[in-house]
């Protein structure tokens, strides 16, 4: 039995609590009205301003001469000047002041959006983890029962996160944020000056009810299925026949075909609306990519940490070496799947499609490009190499970056979204991660004491113990 130490359960509880010190601090911070954001785009601004105010100083003498002359010249058309001044100045306030609100909600989507992305990242890697021993148990795998108990402590996460992630979506439905524009008040209304024609042919889809009653739907799916599976391989180790390993196998069959639908549906709902002008039909394939080998590169890590603590005896360098090539090709795959996206948009140059791309080219160019190197290139140098896979400082490096790397994947496909260009990785993102990370590593550590790290009756746990090649 593992035995969860005092010194990891310390870390996570310390990276729970810095973590909720670091979030309160970004709700905090944002500010609360116009007055506000216009304080910080002047301090932000502050030389621009300057260099305005000296020019527009050095041309009023020329502006008053010829103001003098007209106005003696002309008065008719002076005062017909003057209103039509006046309601200029009008339509700019009344603009400054829209950009101003723009800006406010940018800026107090910043905390919220920074939980969103570390609390979906967090689940969605359990997620893929539950997917990924799913497969196992569909393709009677011989070399993975070994693993099965790492696999279900990490997809215990997965209740937990999703209860988190669900307030997350009922708030954001109450308008405590601005993350979802879809949901904002008029915006399919074609009375009100929010309208937006997109959005509300959407609106048969794009609505309150029918989004949270799908999310609950999924939610409760996936978390049925990680209980009901884990249930039935505790039961098949004092079983005298395989009953539980059959009826283990029947439901991740037919849990594979509810994952592979819901997946999609759960990438358009709560990332792709967020811009809910853009769509792409690969994006749910491209969510799948991130977050799975997300869960498997997951799996990879927590065995070689229980290796290093003296357990799991029966895995062997030829077990890591099987996740460290799944770990490659999935990261292949997912890069396959970003060029095919990025480069059929980019090359249609269809406007209302190309802006996605555009926005985190010119705003987020650091990151986009950034999570490329990260998740492909990186792992494509280290990993392609065979010996390279069994050494374990190696993998442990190449995990830390690719989780890294699809962390700031995610950050790509809901910041700009949410941010626009008021973004940079700050307290409440640091905050955030550090927050689900602790959450995680004491929810999976604390599950993974509750029984043997061993399968023992799982009908392959021979062939897995004895597994080399």
């Amino acid at each position: 039995m593992y035995t969860f130490s005092s010194k990891l359960k310390t870390f996570s509880l310390i990276l729970m609590a810095v973590g909720l010190l670091g979030i309160g601090y970004g709700f905090y911070t944002a500010p609360k009205d116009i007055k506000e954001v216009e304080k910080l785009l002047a301090a932000d601004s502050h030389g621009s301003h300057d260099v305005a105010k000296h020019e527009a100083t050095d041309s009023h003498p020329a502006k008053a001469e010829s103001h003098e002359s007209n106005s003696h010249a002309a008065p008719a058309a002076h005062e017909d000047k003057s209103h039509a001044a006046e309601a200029h100045v009008v339509d700019a306030h009344a603009e400054h002041e829209a950009h101003l609100t723009h800006v406010l909600h940018q800026l107090q989507n910043k905390p919220w959006a920074a939980l969103y992305v570390a609390c979906i990242f967090f689940m969605l890697i359990a997620l893929g983890a539950l997917a990924f021993y799913a497969i196992q148990q569909v393709a009677q795998a011989g070399w993975s029962p070994v693993l099965f108990r790492v696999m279900q402590g990490i997809t215990s996460y997965l209740p937990v996160g999703s209860v988190l992630f669900f307030i997350l979506l009922i708030l954001s439905g109450l308008h405590f944020n601005h993350l979802f524009v879809w949901l904002g008040e008029g915006v399919t209304d074609p009375n009100s000056s929010a309208y937006d024609h997109i959005i509300a042919g959407k609106a048969g889809y794009l609505n309150f009810p029918f989004w949270i009653a799908r999310a609950a739907i999924f939610l409760l799916g996936w978390s049925l299925y990680q209980y009901y599976s884990r249930k039935n391989c505790l039961a098949q180790d004092e079983a005298n026949d395989n009953l539980y390993y059959k009826k283990n196998f029947k439901m991740s069959a037919a849990f594979l075909v509810f994952f592979i639908v819901s997946e999609s549906i759960m990438s358009w709902d709560w990332i792709m609306s967020i811009d809910p002008h853009w769509f792409s039909t690969l994006f749910g394939w491209y969510v799948f990519a991130s977050f799975f080998v997300s869960g498997i590169t997951t799996i990879a890590m927590v065995t070689l940490y229980l290796k290093s603590k003296g357990y799991l005896e029966h895995v062997n360098t030829s077990h890591i070496h099987d996740l460290a090539k799944f770990m490659f090709g999935i990261s292949v795959f997912w890069t396959y799947l970003w060029f095919s996206q990025f480069m059929l948009i980019w090359y249609a140059d269809i406007p209302e499609e190309v802006t996605y791309y555009v926005t985190r080219i010119q705003l987020y160019n650091l990151p986009f490009f950034g999570a490329v190197a990260m998740n492909f290139l990186f792992p494509l140098l280290i990993l392609i190499n065979t010996d390279f896979k069994r050494i374990t400082w190696v993998l442990v490096m190449a995990g830390v970056v690719i989780l890294l790397g699809h962390y700031v994947d995610f950050f790509n496909m809901i910041m700009p979204g949410t941010v626009g260009d008021q973004w940079f990785i700050g307290v409440p993102e640091i905050a955030s991660i550090l927050f689900f990370l602790g959450l995680f590593i004491y929810v999976v550590f604390t599950a993974l004491t509750k029984a043997p790290l061993l399968a023992k009756r799982n009908p392959f746990i021979e062939e897995s113990k004895h597994f080399h090649y």
